[in-house]
């Protein structure tokens, strides 16, 4: 990143007098920074994401308005779920019992003991559970999990197989009465063709896509395809949730928890209500300080 960083600032030279004019010329600018940053090199989403959220927090800064408000976004912020990592079955379910605050729950699965923890979590655990096995299945094991996983009323199943095997996801969604959601095959807004009658739903985040912008444009697009659409995050402080929830009206299922999976976010200013829906600050920018 640190590399690749002053050759993407460079690119965006072209658009600093822009950044410093009216709202209409900032939103414009902003637009171009994804095409710029796209055109200097490709790839390395998690960079770019950083520039565009920091471009976007001090445009509102400069301009005196919340992000939410500089993007023009209107709707409700979705409530988010909570995500389980791999463990045994019986320490998964103490966390899925711990975590029956939130609406929903995300599970990661791609071991041995799937059908177990997920036993185990349903178990203590009322509401709807979202599965992530992050290309961890074969369509073997896929096909036999099915009839199980709808039992337990789960609401999807996130990336079964590899990112490249659209044929067995096409197979996997024939079959399934439950949502298969794209994440390692959606990572920017040019994958979302290519997966049009493979799988009903995509996994949009920021980091892949290369920030708030470019996430808007990917879940709009989404939506005009006719996909379900999920926002993700990767483990990451506030501003990266921050900047996802500003976007979050356009999702139907949301996934921000990473900031409350750090043992220590250095961010502050960014809270949630006992709804599980992140209330983004009223202050200019992101309203978030270090």
């Amino acid at each position: 990143m640190a590399a690749v960083a002053p050759l993407l600032l460079d690119a965006l030279s072209v658009i600093e007098a822009d950044l410093r004019g009216t709202v209409d010329d900032v939103r414009a600018a902003l637009e171009d920074a994804e095409g710029l940053m796209s055109a200097a090199i490709g790839h390395h989403g998690a960079i770019k994401c950083a520039i565009d959220i920091a471009l976007h927090d001090l445009a509102g800064k400069r301009l005196g308005l919340p992000v939410r408000e500089l993007i023009d976004l209107p709707g409700t912020i979705p409530p988010t779920d909570f995500t389980l990592g791999i463990d045994a079955p019986a320490v998964v379910a103490e966390r899925a019992r711990r975590a029956a605050g939130y609406p929903a729950l995300k599970i990661k699965v791609g071991g041995p003991s799937d059908m177990e923890t997920l036993e185990a979590v349903r178990g203590v655990f009322a509401g709807p559970i979202r599965v992530d096995a992050n290309t961890g299945w074969t369509p073997e094991v896929a096909l036999a999990l099915l009839p199980d996983l709808e039992r337990l009323g789960v609401e999807l199943i996130e990336q079964p197989f590899p990112a490249r095997r659209l044929d067995q996801l096409r197979a996997l969604q024939e079959r399934s009465p439950l949502p298969i959601v794209a994440d390692e095959s959606a990572v920017t807004i040019e994958d979302l063709d290519a997966l049009v009658g493979v799988v009903a739903g995509v996994n949009v985040k920021l980091a892949k896509c290369g920030g708030l912008g470019p996430a808007r444009r990917m879940l709009e697009r989404a939506r005009a395809l006719g996909f379900r659409t999920f926002l993700g995050c990767m483990e990451e402080t506030s501003i990266g949730i921050a900047a996802s929830a500003a976007v979050s009206p356009l999702a139907e299922w949301v996934d921000l928890d990473g900031c409350l999976l750090l043992a220590d976010d250095p961010v502050a200013g960014l809270d949630i209500g006992p709804d599980k829906r992140w209330r983004l600050s009223n202050r200019p920018g992101l309203g978030l300080q270090l």
